[in-house]
């Protein structure tokens, strides 16, 4: 009779540690991940358009309850809607550049309806069409009615080189030529832009040499570290930071080693191969493949940080403020709000939870793709631009 009771004590008691660790975990996620977006814009126009029109902005972001963590929402986040996301059908159109290179076009299919804008696509570092977010833009951009154009950076995609030259943070002369190539074939609609990590980088540095030349009418960027100088720091970071590094870096060594052109130049083959991070990577090829004089010099040149005033088109950043390669600390909070006073339309959306492209929510993440937090901020900014469109960007010719 002692046994049981003891028995019957020892399961109260277990189930009593269980019951306080869940409150106390309940209460951690309530008070510490559930927060709303931090704005980061000052008064103006474009923030009363944007706390007014972008629901999203003013609720609460509900990060998945059991992947807060920012390196899971980063990996769980891929793998999950690479997964679990339908694939979406492209119709490829291969653009040749001025230069003699090409890159690939990937068209989704018209909605239904009148077409009210272009949805143009830059995807991540060896991202392409392919790519779980892309999923989630297309998806937004079939709620807008717009047509979807993703461009996948040369070499990426399935595309073979026509030239010796990749694509680097700053490869925004290419992106020229295909914005100028999309607007051709739609001169009468509305281009809108998405760049998502190093695509962000790209799209941003577009912006900000063209300023107000621009054909671009409205922009979103996501997860792009725009200091690179103080995101490559964090992405050194060990133990966990330092893997999603090593394992970007054998990415980008898989592009080189599928272009033969590429076999000849001012580098070490050896010393690129045995790059075990992004960094290291980029010492031993990208800033060697594009002239820099070393990798810091790169890094400084590919920071959007001090160019954000130049941006004249509608610009919102979404980040967020646990992203292993751009955590609140690396984010240029005062350059973003001197660019907003001085006139720029552009502004931070941080979230508290999220990582680098992850900002999975909901108890099972791999919801349809519209259902996307990405897809949603997307659909709601883009509408909202749509329905105003006196705020687009208006191209000096």
């Amino acid at each position: 009779m002692l046994g049981i009771f003891m028995y019957i004590f020892e399961i109260k008691k277990e189930l009593l540690v269980g019951v306080s660790l869940s409150i106390l975990y309940i209460t951690y996620y309530l008070v510490e991940v559930v927060k709303k977006p931090i704005l980061i814009c000052r008064q103006g126009e474009f923030r009363r358009f944007l706390e007014e029109n972008v629901p999203l902005l003013s609720e609460h972001y509900w990060p998945t309850p059991w992947c807060v963590e920012s390196r899971l929402q980063t990996v769980l986040g891929s793998i999950l809607r690479s997964r679990l996301l339908p694939p979406v059908k492209y119709r490829r159109q291969v653009l040749r550049l001025s230069d003699g290179g090409q890159v690939a076009l990937d068209w989704v299919g018209a909605p239904a309806g009148p077409v009210r804008a272009v949805l143009l696509v830059l995807p991540g570092l060896t991202g392409s069409a392919d790519a779980d977010y892309v999923r989630c833009l297309a998806a937004a951009a079939t709620l807008l009615r717009a047509r979807c154009v993703v461009f996948n950076n040369r070499g990426l995609g399935g595309l073979p080189l026509t030239t010796p030259r990749l694509y680097c943070a700053v490869s925004h002369s290419d992106l020229a030529e295909v914005v100028r190539a999309v607007r051709d074939a739609s001169p009468d609609t509305p281009l809108l832009a998405v760049g998502v990590s190093l695509g962000g980088l790209i799209l941003g540095h577009y912006l900000a040499e063209h300023g107000a030349r621009a054909l671009v009418h409205a922009a979103l960027v996501v997860s792009s570290p725009l200091d690179v100088v103080k995101g490559s720091e964090c992405m050194e970071r060990a133990p966990l930071n330092a893997l999603l590094s090593y394992h970007m870096a054998r990415n980008l060594r898989r592009t080189l080693r599928a272009h033969e052109p590429l076999r000849e130049g001012p580098w070490d083959w050896r010393v690129v191969d045995r790059a075990r991070s992004v960094r290291e990577f980029d010492a031993a090829f990208t800033t060697k493949h594009f002239g820099f004089g070393s990798v810091d010099a790169y890094y400084r040149a590919a920071s959007l940080r001090d160019k954000l005033a130049q941006v004249r088109v509608p610009l919102l950043c979404l980040c967020a403020a646990d992203d292993p390669f751009q955590p609140l600390g690396a984010i240029p909070v005062a350059e973003a709000e001197a660019a907003s006073a001085a006139g720029a339309r552009v502004a931070l959306a941080v979230t508290a939870r999220g990582g680098h492209i992850g900002f999975l929510e909901g108890w099972w993440p791999a919801q349809s793709p519209h259902e996307q937090y990405i897809a949603r901020l997307a659909q709601q900014y883009f509408e909202a631009l749509l329905a105003r469109v006196e705020l687009l960007h208006k191209p000096e010719c």
